[in-house]
């Protein structure tokens, strides 16, 4: 996608915060002083069978991005893809689990578009605001941060799982109601403590993200794989290659950005190159802020932890990645 872009104009406004330029999770720009408006969208097919689920988690999924620059979500436009013969039910409750989501995000849906075609697909255009001195970046990071997840990885391994039927009803539940959860609380703990980077986990995964935060801000992460929440049955199911195809893509892209401890088992680290759907918050700050800011995140989201570091690699750390 880099490579296409890089071919197209590019558009030049001073108070044009946040672009495309820097892998950032939404664009930011400046009403005035003290609002800047934040804009994003995501839509994607179906990830689980329940169709009110999946309109919660595509909800859950498209809001993210606004929590992620520190902002606060305020109007959402849907998107809609049907079938033609789509059973209408099916489609009220997609738009009903979308629909709550909003309204637990104190949010407004204002109405939105939708067409025909072979494949359901749905998600929101969403419109958030913050202060344009407190948006947050995917860059910025400071030598000695500590770095904090606040969701479990493994959604994709988790899904693919679940298609086939390979994993219990609980385990399943356990990845839907993660992928459901709002970044909302998360974000509103991460922006008590004096934040330098943050973006959330999606598609690239754990490392890919992580990538962009050490490339934008031109220092190493290091990710210390034992410490990285990890949903059930995602490591069992990564050792009988269960792996979503995103997962392949992702390592091939990170093969020369990644460095791996050879002591780290290969289904731990195919669940840490995991497209993720809905996933957590990766956030870098002080470490004498990391215990307190972890303190507060735990038992307010699915799962948290300080998972690394950013700064040079030290000879005695072992089962460590480092993303440069």
């Amino acid at each position: 996608m880099t490579q296409v872009l890089c071919h197209l104009p590019t558009f030049q406004d001073p108070n044009l915060l946040v672009d495309y330029s820097n892998s950032d999770d939404a664009a930011v720009y400046r009403i005035n002083d003290t609002t800047a408006i934040i804009q994003s969208v995501d839509f994607f097919p179906p990830v689980v069978d329940d169709p009110y689920d999946y309109g919660a988690i595509a909800a859950a999924n498209a809001l993210s991005d606004i929590y992620a620059m520190g902002g606060t979500p305020k109007l959402a436009m849907n998107l809609l893809c049907i079938p033609e013969d789509f059973d209408p039910s099916i489609t009220e409750a997609i738009l009903r689990g979308g629909y709550d989501k909003i309204k637990e995000a104190d949010a407004l849906i204002c109405g939105g578009h939708t067409i025909k075609d072979p494949e359901p697909k749905y998600g929101l255009s969403v419109t958030g605001f913050a202060h344009p001195d407190r948006i947050l970046k995917n860059l910025g990071l400071h030598e000695g941060d500590a770095l904090i997840l606040t969701k479990p990885i493994g959604t994709g391994i988790v899904n693919t799982a679940a298609k086939v039927d390979l994993i219990s009803e609980e385990d399943e539940r356990c990845a839907i109601n993660s992928m459901a959860t709002l970044n909302r609380v998360a974000c509103e703990i991460m922006l008590k403590y004096d934040v330098h980077a943050a973006t959330d986990i999606t598609g690239f995964g754990l490392l890919g993200h992580a990538y962009e935060m050490a490339k934008g801000s031109e220092l190493t992460l290091q990710i210390d794989s034992t410490r990285v929440p990890i949903l059930p049955s995602a490591l069992d199911m990564a050792s009988m290659g269960i792996i979503p195809k995103g997962a392949y893509g992702n390592r091939r892209w990170l093969d020369c950005r990644v460095e791996i401890d050879q002591t780290i088992p290969l289904n731990l680290a195919d669940v840490l190159f995991d497209p993720q759907t809905s996933g957590g918050l990766l956030f870098a700050l002080p470490p004498d802020e990391s215990e307190g800011c972890l303190a507060e995140l735990t038992g307010k989201v699915p799962a948290c932890g300080i998972i690394g570091e950013v700064g040079p690699p030290k000879l005695d750390q072992k089962k460590r990645i480092y993303v440069r």
